[in-house]
């Protein structure tokens, strides 16, 4: 499943994140990113991604789906051989910057929309419904203090898991959410675009066709 990513209705525009940024910081709207003595923005690229949950940017803004923007710059919708991250759609993208009316996909997380669906499909294809028991994961690397020994798992209902959206201490969705039965396992890797489902046939195919998520078979991935 695809992490979402928006568009301006009015287009992607012919600005560039980079280009906006490095606008905004000579007419002094803001400071230059400096670490240990570094000028970030000097040495690096605004992309205009970022990491962690996403939420539906506002009215003036719809759902880009990823099929859609592959047929506009004939950019595959993954690489043959890799997986969905940064490295996907680099025709959309000037020198590396994503056009200012686009927000790409965030690293590591679902945005809200998508978590919410998938918990729907989940619980709708889970014997015991909304009190499926499961466990969620996060990776230690996601906390606001990363502690690499911190491998806490929490267990609760699967009715329930929509709350773990919005849990205090990380922003991030669950790296990993399963049932207890082991029937189905979902996973969000820190550094990509996407999570991967696996699980009976027909919860895999209600995925691949659900008209809310965007999700793909990636047969080298399986």
């Amino acid at each position: 499943m695809f992490n979402a990513m928006d568009e301006r209705e009015r287009g992607p525009g012919e600005v560039s994140h980079h280009e906006h940024r490095v606008a905004r910081i000579a007419d002094g709207s803001v400071r230059p990113r400096v670490v240990a003595g570094i000028d970030l923005d000097a040495v690096g690229v605004a992309t205009g991604g970022g990491l962690g949950r996403a939420e539906h940017p506002g009215p003036a803004w719809r759902r880009l789906r990823w099929a859609e923007l592959a047929r506009r710059t004939g950019d595959p919708l993954v690489p043959d051989g890799s997986l969905p991250s940064h490295r996907c759609f680099p025709l959309a993208r000037k020198a590396g910057s994503w056009p200012l009316g686009i927000v790409p996909p965030t690293e590591g997380s679902l945005d809200r929309a998508t978590w919410n669906r998938l918990i729907a499909v989940l619980t709708e294809h889970s014997p015991d419904g909304p009190a499926t028991p499961c466990l969620a994961y996060w990776t230690p690397l996601m906390f606001a203090t990363v502690d690499v020994d911190d491998h806490r798992v929490r267990a609760g209902r699967l009715g329930d898991a929509g709350l773990l959206y919005d849990d205090p201490e990380v922003s991030f969705s669950p790296s990993n959410l399963w049932a207890a039965d082991g029937s189905w396992v979902l996973c969000t890797d820190y550094d990509l675009w996407a999570t991967k489902v696996a699980g009976p046939a027909p919860l895999v195919e209600a995925l691949l066709g659900d008209e809310e998520i965007e999700a793909v078979r990636l047969p080298w991935a399986g």
